[in-house]
């Protein structure tokens, strides 16, 4: 799909308040309702946007704790593999996970109440994935720039 200006200008509304309504974003853009009812749906229909949702603020939600894990593979046989994969894609601690080239193999972020919960989050989980070598934690100082809109 190619997308001009207008488009990218409707994505970004819709990116910053998925909430907006049809008509102010129409009048926002400078269009009908019924033909930005229209383009939004082909941006639905074309993948382009994937789901609506809320913005969460982990740390009114209890989650205090933040890392960034760069996780090395043992092996990179493929059961082993997407028995990690769908292990990681099933835990609630693990909101981000990259398969990356470089020195780690996968990179995730991880969410959890403390550094308590977090060392437990290693120890019965992580570490007991076959497919796990080791792990590297970088904590999460502070957020500098998260869920931001993508301009493409």
């Amino acid at each position: 799909m190619i997308l001009d200006s207008r488009d990218r200008r409707i994505l970004m509304l819709l990116q910053r308040d998925s909430r907006m309504s049809n008509a102010d974003l129409a009048e926002a853009v400078g269009m009908s309702s019924s033909a930005l009812w229209r383009r939004v749906r082909a941006f639905e229909e074309a993948g382009v946007i994937e789901r609506y949702g809320a913005v969460v603020n982990p740390l009114r939600m209890g989650l205090g704790f933040q890392a960034i894990v760069h996780v090395h593979l043992t092996r990179h046989d493929p059961e082993r593999i997407v028995e990690f994969i769908q292990a990681v894609e099933r835990h609630d601690a693990v909101v981000e996970c990259y398969a990356t080239t470089g020195q780690a193999d996968y990179h995730m972020r991880v969410l959890t109440q403390d550094l308590e919960v977090y060392n437990r989050f290693l120890e019965d989980f992580l570490f007991r994935l076959p497919a796990v070598a080791s792990a590297q934690t970088n904590v999460v100082l502070r957020s500098i720039k998260q869920n931001e809109p993508i301009s493409g």
